[in-house]
């Protein structure tokens, strides 16, 4: 799609409006004066055929009545023309009987009458006004309307220069406009980081401004987020790579013992498995933010506790390895979710407190209702998070201890699973630490309806 350009959108507006204020007032106009003059012409002809009557009652001959403008005709009681000014005697004979003309009927029935129109006599444009005399004759006066269109015909020039000069006005002032409305957006969209509502030109603009700002910032944070997020991945993904190579490599020259190669093999099974899971969390948390932007889950009714006896299960093995006991304190927690991402947040809840934890250790899952809404906690005895540390801990990629991490095969997105999936059905989540001590991770959900507990939510 082709962009327009606003200050140019807004000088054609301008243009455009000015113009048709410009031809409306000019028509107004013409009608108006068209309207002014055709009542002062029939006002000065009833002034002329009141004063004619009143001579030709006094005895006066028609003919002595002629003017230049105005052409007279005096008509019978039956239609026949007794006089025309401007015709002579002989003539009469051939004239047709007036008693159909409009100006004529409307005078014998009412006193006087008015009409516009082209004389089928001289074949030229005439207003015509007639006035019943009291012998039953008619006296009709007739002004030839070439004046009038003289008028107009001068007027029409002086109406076009007035609107090239309106025009040319316009195009000047729509420009001028245009860029003192536009240039304060421009001013607005160049210095958006240091805007104020003290810097902002008019007060209308400030929401507009805001807006910006927000979506400035927005977009910022999201490129640094994205920047970080290809650079973590990359490295992430570097690490096992290279190491499976090195090893590889070993193992194809020939340059490994005998007795190395199980051992090579179990370090690049250890990777490869490693280099599985970070894909598959990354594939993870790109499927969440593409439900987050198409705000696309399957919210079901479901209870938290069964999901998290799942979950405990499934870790059992591997929390046996790491010598960690998995302890659950389950009661029905009724939510609205979708059932695959809330087992994978128990899943990764307990995989984290599992993870960060000493040999003969413990991990607790606890479901139930707070304050009417359901929640899910998990709790450990582990080695605990830095205070300064907690607040980033749900960070993708964010690791107190990038070594321990590492060793314990931790991709570092685990906790912003949580988190996205916690944002995706509305929950908080809370965090409380202590270095030696261990860690609780409470979320908890908006208020939903009671389970059936006939139903058991489907995996």
């Amino acid at each position: 799609m082709k962009q327009r350009s606003i200050e140019r959108e807004l000088s054609h507006r301008l243009i455009v409006l000015s113009l048709g204020a410009v031809l409306i007032t000019a028509l107004l106009l013409l009608f108006f004066f068209h309207r002014s003059f055709e009542r002062q012409v029939r006002s000065d002809m009833a002034i002329s055929a009141e004063s004619m009557e009143g001579a030709l009652q006094a005895g006066a001959a028609p003919e002595s009545l002629a003017t230049a403008d105005l052409r007279i005709t005096l008509i019978g009681t039956d239609g026949t023309v007794l006089y025309d000014s401007w015709l002579p005697d002989g003539a009469l004979e051939k004239y047709e009987n007036h008693l159909d003309r409009p100006e004529v009927a409307k005078a014998l029935a009412s006193g006087s009458g008015f009409d516009q129109r082209r004389s089928d006599t001289t074949g030229q444009n005439f207003t015509y006004y007639a006035l019943a005399l009291t012998d039953g004759r008619v006296l009709r006066l007739a002004h030839y309307t070439a004046s009038t269109e003289a008028i107009y015909n001068a007027m029409l020039p002086m109406i076009g220069v007035i609107l090239i000069v309106v025009a040319v006005t316009s195009l000047w002032l729509s420009a001028a406009m245009s860029g003192k409305i536009v240039q304060p957006l421009q001013g607005i969209a160049e210095n958006v980081d240091a805007l104020t509502e003290q810097t902002v030109p008019y007060s209308e603009l400030i929401p507009f401004a805001q807006v910006l700002q927000e979506d400035h910032r927005l977009r910022a944070e999201m490129e640094k987020q994205r920047a970080e997020f290809t650079a973590n991945v990359s490295h992430e993904l570097k690490t096992p790579l290279t190491s499976i190579s090195g090893y590889a490599e070993l193992l194809e020259n020939g340059i490994a013992k005998p007795e190395d190669m199980a051992d090579f093999g179990r370090k690049i099974h250890k990777e490869a498995t490693r280099m599985i899971g970070l894909v598959a969390d990354i594939l993870e948390l790109s499927d969440l933010d593409a439900k987050k932007e198409a705000s696309g889950c399957d919210m079901l009714p479901l209870d938290l506790s069964a999901l998290a006896r799942d979950a405990a299960q499934d870790l059992a093995l591997n929390a046996r390895n790491r010598y960690i006991t998995i302890k659950k304190n389950l009661s029905p927690a009724p939510v609205v979710g979708d059932s695959k991402l809330l087992f994978d947040l128990c899943i990764n809840l307990l995989d984290n407190g599992i993870r960060y934890n000493r040999p003969g250790g413990w991990v607790c899952i606890s479901t139930g209702q707070q304050n009417g809404v359901g929640y899910v906690q998990v709790s450990d005895n582990g080695i605990g998070i830095p205070a300064e540390s907690q607040s980033r801990v749900f960070e993708r990629f964010y690791r107190v201890d990038k070594s321990r991490s590492k060793a314990t095969g931790g991709t570092g997105l685990g906790l912003a699973i949580v988190k996205h999936i916690a944002a995706l059905h509305g929950a908080n989540i809370s965090l409380q630490s202590e270095v030696g001590n261990g860690t609780v991770i409470l979320i908890t959900f908006p208020s939903a309806p009671p389970i059936d507990s006939g139903k058991a939510p489907a995996l």
